[in-house]
C-alpha cells in the first residue's frame, strides 16, 4: 500500500506497482513430487513435500540458474505470427556453430512454471514473444503482474534475468491489471541475446 488518503482501503495505485517492488513471489509445480519454490528478496529456495511427513521439507537450498545454458523453449508453432527479430533471435539458437555451442536443444511442454523450473535448474531462456496471432494481444498472452513479474522477481534472486525485449521486466510501470507483456526469462546470457536481436542491434 502507497497510499494514504484517509478513510479508503487502498486504491488501484497501490495494486498497479512495478515488480521491483514485490517483497515475495514463488510457484508449485506438480509431477513426480511436488515443489514449491519461492524468495523473500534473500535468494531462491525450493521445498519438496514429504507425503510421510505431510509437510514441505528445504530440499533446494539456494538456487543459482547457470550464467549460460544449452536449452532454448519456445512454441514454434507460432513462428509465422512472429515479427523477423524474433524469427531471427530463434533462428540463432537453431544453427549450427560450434565455437558458439550452437545449435541449442529444444524443450516445451507448454506449461509456463514447468519450463521456467527446468530453464532455473538447468540454465537457458524461455520465452513468449509478442505474435499476430491473436489482434486482440499483441503483446502476447501473458500478463505482466501476476505471470511474468513473480517468475522475473524468482529469477533475478537466483542470479537471471527477465526482459520483454528491450529492458528488464521488473522496471515495468503497470497501466492496468490484466496487462499482457512478451517475456525472455532464463539465464542472463541467453537474455541478453534476446535483446540484442529484439532491440535490431543483433541479426
Amino acid at each position: 500500500k502507497i497510499s494514504n488518503e484517509p478513510g479508503v482501503d487502498y486504491l488501484l495505485s497501490d495494486v498497479l506497482q512495478p515488480g521491483i517492488k514485490q517483497v515475495a513471489a514463488g510457484y508449485f509445480i506438480y509431477g513426480s513430487s511436488t515443489i514449491m519454490v519461492y524468495t523473500t528478496g534473500n535468494g531462491v529456495h525450493g521445498f519438496t513435500l514429504y507425503p510421510s511427513v505431510g509437510e514441505f521439507l528445504l530440499s533446494h537450498k539456494n538456487i543459482r540458474i547457470p550464467e549460460k545454458g544449452k536449452i532454448y523453449s519456445v512454441n514454434e508453432g507460432n513462428y509465422n505470427y512472429w515479427d523477423e527479430k524474433t524469427r531471427a533471435l530463434v533462428d540463432y539458437f537453431k544453427t549450427k556453430d560450434k565455437s558458439s555451442g550452437r545449435p541449442y536443444t529444444s524443450r516445451y511442454v507448454g506449461s509456463l512454471v514447468a519450463d521456467f523450473h527446468r530453464n532455473l535448474l538447468k540454465g537457458g531462456i524461455f520465452m513468449y514473444p509478442a505474435d499476430l496471432k491473436d489482434p486482440k494481444k499483441p503483446s502476447g498472452k501473458l500478463r505482466l503482474m501476476v505471470e511474468a513479474n513473480p517468475l522475473a522477481m524468482v529469477v533475478q534472486q537466483a542470479g537471471g534475468y527477465a526482459s520483454d525485449g528491450h529492458g528488464p521486466i521488473l522496471e515495468i510501470q503497470p497501466k492496468e491489471f490484466h496487462q499482457r507483456t512478451p517475456l525472455f526469462i532464463g539465464s542472463k546470457h541467453e537474455v541478453s541475446l534476446a535483446e540484442q536481436f529484439i532491440s535490431g542491434q543483433r541479426a
